[in-house]
């Protein structure tokens, strides 16, 4: 018998990006800008903005909404969809973004 079960409706996303040189701050600056509408969507369960402690020009959102629909409609957004095709560009060398089930254990 296993000791966990695997949260197949609440959605994880690990978000990661590599700043351009001399961009990690204005990085930064630009997704603190995302942080406190989405913390007020329905279906939002944490959005947290983080920078690695091994290498300053990389930051991290960790992000866990209530379904799949919840986290689709935030990606749909406005200042999201804004975010990814003209500010990302400017600032970012590359980006990881990868979505998960929690484990429950």
């Amino acid at each position: 018998m296993s000791n966990y079960v695997i949260n197949n409706t609440q959605l994880v996303c690990v978000a990661q990006f590599v700043a351009k040189a001399g961009k990690r701050d204005a990085l930064v600056a630009a997704l603190v800008s995302l942080i406190a509408d989405t913390r007020q969507e329905p279906g939002c369960i944490r959005y947290e903005l983080n920078v690695s402690a091994d290498d300053d020009n990389k930051v991290a959102f960790v992000e866990k909404f209530v379904d799949r629909a919840a986290f689709d409609k935030h990606c749909a957004k406005e200042a999201i969809q804004d975010y990814f095709h003209n500010v990302m560009p400017e600032l970012v060398e590359s980006h990881h973004v990868e979505v998960f089930n929690q484990v429950m254990a």
